[in-house]
This record gives structure tokens, sequence and C-alpha cells, in this order.
């Protein structure tokens, strides 16, 4: 993990877990904000549950386990998913700045819509950046576990002076021209100097 890792993820996890239980200690003001926004959705996802303090208690229980784990570096790509999964409709619930008249309600949630998807940025960054420390990770630990040649062995490889070919090993002339007549061959292929 490279430094900048080490200050960034913490403040992203921290984030989370800090609005998550936040959200657990006190989840009826979210769950009555996030009233109109779940009807909505429970029209298209018929199967979600009646209940919006559950929902609101589960994304927190998510926020806080998610973000925990962010802050301590592990699973930091699964835990940004999660993050990720669970902002997007934190933020569509709680921001719709398109739905207040008042043009400072509506520019007060724009500005914590806007805040959000600087997170959800971030979130992506650790993702997208989690895949790329693995492998590196993975490439080193491959690399510590490669053995070096030992040195023995190198000089085993090398001829040494007893193995080279002596003068009285070399074929003489009547070995060469016996060999010449058993091949058949009058020429000088093989000759000696």
């Amino acid at each position: 993990m490279t430094p900048l890792q080490l200050v960034a993820r913490p403040l992203l996890g921290t984030f989370f877990v800090s609005a998550g239980v936040e959200s657990l200690s006190e989840p009826e003001p979210r769950a009555e904000m996030a009233g109109p926004f779940l009807a909505k959705l429970r029209e298209k996802a018929p199967g979600l549950p009646d209940d919006d303090v559950l929902l609101v208690r589960v994304n927190a229980a998510v926020q806080v386990a998610a973000g925990a784990l962010l802050t301590v570096g592990r699973l930091p790509r699964l835990a940004s998913l999660a993050l990720a999964a669970s902002l997007v409709p934190t933020t569509l619930a709680g921001h719709p700045f398109w739905e207040h008249e008042d043009a400072g309600q509506c520019a007060a949630q724009r500005t914590q819509l806007a805040k959000n998807g600087a997170v959800l940025g971030g979130l992506a960054a650790v993702i997208s950046d989690a895949g790329h420390h693995a492998r590196i990770h993975a490439l080193r630990a491959r690399a510590r576990h490669r053995r070096p040649c030992p040195v023995s062995s190198r000089k085993n490889s090398l001829p040494t002076k007893s193995s080279l070919p002596t003068k009285s090993s070399l074929p003489t002339k009547k070995t060469l021209k016996n060999a010449r007549q058993s091949l058949g061959q009058k020429g000088s292929s093989l000759s000696v100097k």
C-alpha cells in the first residue's frame, strides 16, 4: 500500500463508519426522508420489504461494516463495491434537489448530491486501484518464492581441466584412415593436422 493510500482509504472508510453509526442510532428521520423514494422503488421492485426503518438500518450496517474494512485496508475492492452500492440509493433518497421549490434548499441538496458523487468517485478509484496492487503483490510474492541458482551448480556446468580432451584422447591418423575406409570415403574430409 502506498503512503497516499494509507491516508485516503481510512478517510473514506471513517466517513462511512460515522454516517452508518449515526443512521443506526437514529434511523427514523432517515426512514421518513427516504419514504417517498422507497415507495417509488417498491413499484419497480415489489419484493422490497415495507419497513423503511429496517431498510435504513440494513443500509447503515453495510456502511459500518464495509467502511471499517476499508479503513483497516482489508478487502478494499469488495468493501468499496459495497459502499458504492449503498451510497447510490442513499444519495437518491436523501438529496432529491429536483423536488425542492425553495432555491436555498435546492442548492443545499444539490451540494450534498455533488459531495456524494465525489465520494463515489473516490470509491471508484479504490476499486480500480485494488486490482492493480493485487497483481503487483502477487508478482512480488512469486518473485520471493523463486529460488536462485546455487553457485555450486553453476560451477558444475562449466568445463574443467579434467573434462577437456587431451592430446592422447584425440584420434590418431591410423584411426581416421580406418574410419574413412569403413565409411567408403577416400577424400580428405577427415584429416588430422
